[in-house]
């Protein structure tokens, strides 16, 4: 984390492992069994985050079991140790107000997810129902590293930027530099995972060569 930051991370995003990551890829799965497989937990994350001390916003991305498992003063635990927002993966605006309200009205950001299939009115709503920034899914499906981007993505941003005033950062298959800058020159921001997990599997020095790329590619765009 510290070295990401170094490389020209704006936020970073933490992942806590779960049993049933049902949205990610194959990276993203592998790399929460092995945590799992270790002994890692939503506390033990925590505790991390707190060890890292970075002056950069941490976004915890879990899905809502380990959350609510966690207990209920688990917003406030996560703030103390240095998280500014949470993203709940499984979590759509209008399935469960209940637990909405609590993440909403909670210390930390709301992140919500936005699909590139989602109307403009729906759009609207989960601007709404958010904070910190939108998260854009670039494409449906999974998460993973692809080559290419969709399309219709300029069109997805957009109208997703006419339906909030938050931020909108755009994720999901984003590997290189070129994507990078492509999306960057649309979007407020990109959201890489599964690239740097893969690279962070060969050695910190391989995730932070491209987190540094990617950095490099936003700041020439």
């Amino acid at each position: 984390m510290r070295a990401l930051e170094r490389a020209g991370a704006d936020v970073i995003e933490v992942g806590v492992p779960f049993s049933d990551p049902m949205a990610d890829g194959p990276v993203i799965q592998a790399s929460s069994q092995a945590a799992l497989e270790q002994g890692m937990t939503l506390d033990r994350t925590l505790a991390l985050i707190r060890e890292a001390g970075l002056s950069i916003p941490v976004v915890l991305m879990s899905y809502l079991n380990p959350i609510v498992a966690a207990g209920a003063d688990v917003l406030e635990r996560a703030a103390s140790a240095g998280v500014h927002g949470i993203l709940v993966t499984d979590l759509p605006v209008g399935v469960d107000p209940e637990r909405e309200r609590w993440l909403g009205t909670g210390p930390l950001a709301f992140v919500r997810l936005v699909a590139p299939t989602t109307p403009d009115q729906r759009m609207r709503e989960i601007g709404e129902h958010g904070s910190g920034f939108v998260y854009l899914i670039s494409r449906l499906g999974v998460t993973g590293a692809r080559d290419d981007m969709p399309d219709d993505l300029p069109d997805t941003v957009r109208r997703l930027k006419q339906a909030t005033s938050l931020p909108v950062c755009v994720g999901f298959g984003i590997s290189n530099a070129a994507q990078a800058k492509r999306i960057g020159a649309l979007a407020d921001g990109i959201v890489v995972g599964s690239a740097i997990v893969r690279a962070a599997g060969e050695s910190t020095d391989a995730a932070v060569a491209l987190a540094s790329g990617l950095r490099a590619a936003l700041d020439e765009g």
